[in-house]
């Protein structure tokens, strides 16, 4: 199994379904990711008061959308929507696995251990660079039927989980690179722009 976002970006094939959606998605995706420059993306998410049905169908429309992107997490603030929402899925390759639905999302605690290494993200297509983050976090949520959720992750899960967690709080994978001069090349190599950065303290 790829061990990094870049890996399982460029792997990606996705097939099955869970939850009736399949992972083998075929087109443009059905909602609009938005990119690195736009504001949308700067924004803090509110939290979710009520998980109905609503809730649920965009779930759906967002899974569509991130297998349909290739991609292995996708949070709602992508898809121009504040809301503490987001999809996973990093087993993609096995159409059994189910995806993960978490709703108003929050880490109780982080590992103490430090692991480095390459993300991505559909907002910003084409570039990976080397992120540091704690290897394992403990997280409690809500499931798409509002039922308060607790579990554990490690490796690349706990990596997706708080890469998409940051979209929350209006952070990019980019803002959290620490060699300045690798971050310049991968954008400018994919026409993004060093000024819609914002460098924050990673340690």
């Amino acid at each position: 199994m790829a061990n990094n976002f870049s890996q399982l970006a460029r792997k990606s094939k996705a097939n099955g379904s869970a939850d009736k959606i399949s992972k083998e998605q075929t087109g443009k995706p059905s909602l609009e990711i938005y990119k690195l420059g736009d504001n949308i993306l700067r924004q803090n998410s509110k939290r979710i008061s009520k998980v109905d049905s609503s809730i649920r169908t965009l779930a759906k429309k967002m899974l569509q959308s991130m297998y349909a992107a290739k991609g292995i997490g996708l949070a709602a603030p992508q898809i121009g929507i504040n809301k503490e929402l987001l999809v996973i899925d990093v087993n993609f390759e096995d159409s059994a696995a189910e995806p993960l639905i978490l709703i108003n999302p929050e880490i109780s605690d982080y590992g103490t251990t430090l692991n480095s290494y390459e993300e991505g993200c559909l907002s910003i297509p084409g570039v990976y660079l080397n992120v540091v983050r704690p290897s394992t976090i403990k997280l409690k949520f809500r499931d798409e039927m509002g039922r308060p959720r607790k579990m554990k992750a490690d490796g690349l899960l706990a990596r997706c989980i708080q890469h998409e967690m940051d979209h929350l709080n209006g952070v990019l994978f980019v803002d959290r690179v620490t060699s300045k001069e690798d971050l310049n090349k991968e954008l400018l190599k994919e026409g993004f722009h060093e000024k819609d950065v914002i460098p924050i303290n990673c340690s």
